[in-house]
């Protein structure tokens, strides 16, 4: 579900961990970045920080912009990478968009990259990870050599 405000997600890390959700939806499961739409009134900051308490449970503050994505079609996404400020672990929270039959979040965790297929981290380079942590510098270690899934 996209408004004409736009979208806005969070990165946020812990060592060489990043927070994603766990969600399923149509059968599928996918991990993404927390994050959701913009409401009216609201910056894409102020999003990000209620985003996060609405689906982990958790207070952040924004460290800073990594990316804006200007999707063709369709609204703008906002990256910020952002830290937890309030001790907590993350949970799972409520997504009050959706009624309780339809929550698509069934965890929430910190996962390395080695952890993520490569669709759902190439998702994460779409959000600006390559700007954040020492992301680049891990990439850079993988060599020349080109995989390509479904390909031999």
């Amino acid at each position: 579900m996209t408004n004409g405000l736009g979208k806005c997600v969070a990165i946020v890390l812990r060592d060489d961990a990043i927070l994603m959700e766990k969600t399923v939806l149509d059968g599928r499961t996918f991990y993404t970045l927390p994050g959701g739409n913009i409401e009216p009134g609201e910056t894409p900051e102020q999003a990000v920080v209620r985003e996060l308490k609405e689906e982990c449970n958790i207070d952040v503050e924004v460290i800073r912009p990594i990316n804006v994505t200007y999707r063709t079609g369709r609204s703008v996404k906002y990256s910020f990478e952002c830290k937890i400020t309030d001790g907590k672990e993350p949970t799972v929270g409520f997504d009050p968009e959706l009624s309780p039959d339809e929550q698509i979040i069934k965890d929430v965790l910190f996962m390395k990259l080695s952890e993520l297929n490569e669709k759902d981290r190439a998702f994460l380079w779409s959000e600006g990870l390559m700007e954040t942590g020492g992301f680049a510098d891990e990439v850079m270690k993988w060599g020349d050599e080109i995989s390509y899934p479904g390909s031999k």
